[in-house]
């Protein structure tokens, strides 16, 4: 059956605008980093990112090494492109991103010249696109000098294979420095791509004011702090979560005790203010207006719905978040 988007999906969805540029960016945006990939059941992932479309999430975040494996999150988005959302590709934002290790040898990861643009072309190819609006860096390199990397991602926009550029993980000074280069070039740095929850601040002590100043969006990653921040791990670590596993992102030792019941009493708020703990946190990261757009994961399409209805309040009192910064500064 040939899949027809919902009339009303930019009725409800919020759209910040990015930094200083034109473009806008959904409150709301989808990652496909864990649950899009070759080990996951592809009807599942199709059936998420359809319906995102249709709750107004224009956004759709990727990057070469997603999967697992690595490139297939990349694969399974150009299927359901072709065969779900060709008609609209003027209608959807598409990132990806280079740096972290994709393949064997020098050139498979980091920052060099050949790694980046070759990054991207095998992006490109999976993907069955001609561009990406937006191509990030996906981590510094501590042996490539800043001005090479920044002139590949100049290089891509002016190729025509990215509309804009980014960064991810960045350091503020790293931010401040790379902004430079690329406003030099004529390929101003779109957004940064940040990590960033209640249980994670880092952005605050000098990133955010960088972005500001230079007139740079920001799309924060991890705001549920690997799902610490939903009802997931209300009731304990159940033998089936992230947590309960083997991943490196998130494990038992993350959720002691002490964090458990923080996260319990930010749950209480949450009821209070008639949202569910995932919601509200993604309500916060939007809360002052600073941050452009919160990615989220998700593994079915109920957790999508749940996260949208954040943009059904997204004003806290004074007292509200004075309770949270009480809550989360509380000693473990």
């Amino acid at each position: 059956m040939t899949y027809t988007p919902a009339s009303g999906r930019y009725e409800t969805m919020k759209y910040n605008r990015t930094g200083r540029s034109g473009l806008k960016l959904p409150a709301i945006s989808l990652g496909l980093w864990h649950n899009f990939g070759g080990n996951d059941r592809y009807e599942n992932s199709r059936a998420m990112v359809r319906r995102a479309f249709d709750l107004g999430i224009t956004h759709f975040d990727l990057a070469n090494n997603y999967g697992p494996p690595p490139g297939s999150a990349e694969e399974n988005f150009g299927r359901i492109l072709k065969q779900d959302l060709a008609p609209y590709r003027d209608e959807l934002i598409l990132s990806t991103k280079a740096g972290y290790y994709m393949w064997p040898g020098p050139y498979g990861e980091w920052g060099s010249r050949k790694s980046v643009l070759s990054s991207l072309d095998q992006s490109l190819k999976r993907m069955g696109v001609d561009y990406v609006d937006i191509f990030y860096h996906h981590r510094p390199d501590p042996d490539t000098p800043l001005e090479e990397t920044m002139s590949a991602l100049d290089h891509a926009v002016r190729s025509g294979k990215a509309l804009y550029v980014g960064l991810s993980n960045y350091s503020a000074e790293g931010t401040r420095e790379a902004s430079s280069i690329l406003k030099q070039l004529g390929t101003p740095c779109l957004i940064h791509q940040p990590s960033y929850s209640m249980f994670n601040r880092w952005i605050e002590d000098g990133l955010q004011e960088v972005l500001d100043e230079e007139g740079i969006g920001s799309i924060v990653f991890s705001p549920l702090a690997g799902g610490m921040l939903s009802d997931r791990y209300l009731g304990g670590i159940p033998a089936d979560s992230r947590a309960g596993g083997p991943s490196v992102f998130l494990n038992k030792e993350h959720i002691t005790e002490a964090r458990l019941a923080k996260i319990q009493e930010l749950n209480e708020l949450a009821q209070q203010r008639g949202q569910s703990l995932a919601s509200m946190a993604l309500a916060w990261t939007l809360r002052r207006g600073r941050v452009t757009s919160a990615l989220i994961g998700a593994s079915r399409v109920e957790q999508i719905e749940d996260n949208i209805r954040a943009l059904d309040n997204l004003d806290f009192s004074e007292k509200e978040l004075q309770v949270i910064d009480d809550i989360v500064a509380r000693a473990e």
